[in-house]
């Protein structure tokens, strides 16, 4: 009897130690869970937006990063070192030839109070040293509630395109200038006639900068071109020759990487599409072709190349000019007025 008693006492005693760690970890990773701006080092001149999201489901801890442009992207492996939070990523590198090489980068985040300092990783591909990047984050609120566009006031139009000069705009950073307007229509042509050197074109961004508002255009972007509009210079509306593709949120009028269209509304390359915008309260609205495609949607942390990941700034417009060949018109904001 005494000896089954002191079995029944261990497994209770190793249940109360599992519980125990289990209760710790969770108070460890607590103050990480969430989603954070990042701000990286400067890239380009004018770069330095990322973004993270931390989640724990069914036991696990999953991470999400925005790391300067591209896609958010799932990380490979999350976990706790000694309190930090450490996020992984795995992938092929190109070696000599035809060989490939898996190397894996990683990010180390620890809390001082209430911001988070980071370090990333990242392992030369020939595996003789290891790059670091200093980071840091600022959580973000929770999302807040959806605005009641009908009870929105908005402000006189304001026309932000001169009939033949690029006043009031201007080039994003060091770098070559595509853009020109001719009888009401910006134009970008990033011409690229030396195979073995690659010109590197402008953003093109309002001198002017803006809080909420409702924004509508015209765009025209041939085959196969790629451009995007910037809301604040932090939310991009993605503008690409996606007609007749499955619905994605890399296709035209969805917010970039992270809110997919609700149908699919764009015309065929070539031809001129109305976009209309609305922005309040982190909050979207995109209206392509007449068709309502983001239904007053929350947008839950910048996209891929904006200009900062502060979303509480009043920031301006700006198109994106690196990628290829886009006209734009009839480009008009109206401010959201208390």
């Amino acid at each position: 009897m005494k000896k089954r008693i002191q079995i029944l006492l261990t497994a209770l005693a190793l249940v109360v130690l599992a519980q125990s760690n289990l209760s710790a970890q969770d108070n460890a990773l607590s103050p990480y869970l969430g989603t954070w701006a990042l701000t990286l080092p400067p890239y380009d001149g004018a770069f330095n937006a990322g973004w993270l999201e931390v989640t724990q489901e069914d036991g696990y801890i999953g991470a999400s990063v925005l790391w300067y442009g591209g896609s958010v992207t799932p990380v490979s492996h999350a976990f706790l070192e000694g309190g930090d939070l450490v996020v992984t990523f795995t992938g092929n590198r190109n070696l000599n030839g035809d060989k490939q090489a898996m190397v894996t980068s990683w990010l180390q985040m620890h809390l001082e109070r209430e911001t988070l300092q980071g370090i990333r990783y990242s392992p030369r591909t020939d595996g003789t040293s290891v790059n670091r990047e200093s980071f840091f984050g600022t959580k973000l609120p929770p999302d807040p509630p959806a605005p009641n566009l009908s009870n929105v006031k908005f402000g006189p139009a304001i026309k932000l395109l001169d009939q033949n000069s690029l006043k009031g705009w201007e080039i994003i950073g060091e770098a070559t200038n595509g853009w020109s307007v001719s009888n009401g229509v910006l134009s970008n042509n990033p011409v690229q006639n030396d195979p073995n050197h690659h010109i590197h074109y402008g953003n093109l961004r309002t001198v002017q900068e803006f809080e909420d508002f409702n924004l509508t255009l015209e765009v025209n972007v041939p085959e196969g071109s790629n451009s995007g509009i910037y809301l604040r210079g932090i939310y991009e509306i993605q503008v690409f020759d996606s007609y007749g593709k499955p619905l994605d949120p890399h296709n035209m009028g969805a917010l970039y990487s992270r809110i997919t269209p609700t149908m699919a509304a764009e015309k065929p390359a070539g031809e001129w599409q109305s976009l209309d915008i609305t922005l309040v309260d982190r909050h979207v609205t995109v209206i392509l072709n007449g068709k309502k495609i983001i239904d007053n949607q929350p947008v839950r942390g910048c996209t891929g190349g904006a200009i900062t990941s502060n979303e509480f700034i009043p920031g301006p417009l700006y198109l994106q000019g690196d990628h290829g060949t886009v006209e734009y018109r009839n480009i008009v904001i109206k401010p959201v007025v208390d």
